[in-house]
């Protein structure tokens, strides 16, 4: 049972990274691989910060800080540049990992000892309990922020320029300007998913990015199947069906651990897993038009 909290725990602390993924994918159609070095710089923030005592609200404002500069950087190379956006999230991506360990000094900081927000809010005396609790605390405000963010004329705008951006820009609205503060809103809560990782399992390290896009892929593309299952076009419903995909995702690795598969297969058994959910959509299209 412990093992299963354990992937509930995570798949709550990737929301924000799959809530990332889906606002430069979904909204703004942009295949944003800053992501990886983004939420390692979250971590690493996390950990420099509370090591050297630092509260925890302003640990987390300095991780959005952070994280929302990376992505603004991404996307004033994208747009001010003209370089293509998946390129221009791989040169921010490795610039990244430089810039990690400058911030941390050292490849990998533990957090043994150290206040978190899991020991600040106490809610419970059971540790688990008590981080679940929090974390969908965190969650809840995460996704009552943004649906509200996404249906103000700001967030129309926003959408807008994702679907159709010669429309938008004849209307006037400066679509640069509305790519650059979506790739930074996204990276800000992948960092934020950085910040929050980091306290769960009590330590950061430079590599614990590597490889992480694939988990807020595979949680999108989860509830993208389930919208397009249900034609589901309320924003609120979307964006919970996100953060449920992400605990779909760590519910089937945690399941693929308890089954005996070796856990050095784990990244090819998560690669086989996206594989599938993108294919069988397109598969039983297939089969309908046959």
């Amino acid at each position: 049972m412990d093992f299963y909290l354990t992937a509930l725990l995570q798949g709550l602390c990737f929301s924000g990274l799959a809530l990332g993924i889906y606002i430069s994918m979904k909204i703004f159609n942009i295949p944003d691989i800053t992501t990886d070095g983004s939420y390692t710089l979250g971590g690493m923030v996390t950990a420099v910060m509370l090591t050297h005592q630092q509260p925890i609200y302003l640990t987390a404002l300095a991780v959005l800080i952070a994280g929302g500069l990376a992505g603004a950087v991404t996307g004033l190379i994208h747009t001010k540049l003209k370089i293509n956006a998946l390129l221009s999230g791989i040169l921010v991506m490795t610039a990244l990992y430089s810039v990690n360990l400058v911030v941390a000094g050292r490849s990998n900081i533990p957090l043994i000892g150290t206040a978190s927000l899991y020991s600040a809010i106490s809610l419970t005396e059971n540790a688990n309990l008590n981080s679940l609790v929090v974390l969908l605390m965190v969650v809840v405000v995460l996704v009552l922020l943004i649906g509200y963010m996404l249906k103000t004329d700001f967030g129309i705008a926003m959408r807008a320029t994702g679907n159709s951006e010669t429309m938008i820009r004849a209307l006037g609205v400066n679509t640069d300007r509305m790519k650059i503060i979506g790739l930074a809103l996204a990276n800000a809560l992948t960092a934020l998913s950085g910040f929050l990782i980091t306290q769960l399992q009590s330590y950061a390290d430079i590599s614990m990015g590597i490889g992480i896009v694939i988990i807020g892929l595979g949680s999108v593309i989860i509830a993208e199947t389930l919208i397009n299952w249900r034609l589901i076009t309320s924003v609120w419903v979307s964006l919970m069906l996100v953060v449920i995909g992400a605990i779909i995702f760590q519910m089937v690795l945690a399941f693929t651990l308890a089954s005996g598969v070796d856990a050095n297969l784990l990244k090819a058994v998560t690669a086989i897993f996206v594989l599938l959910i993108v294919s069988l959509p397109r598969l039983s299209l297939l089969k309908r038009n046959d």
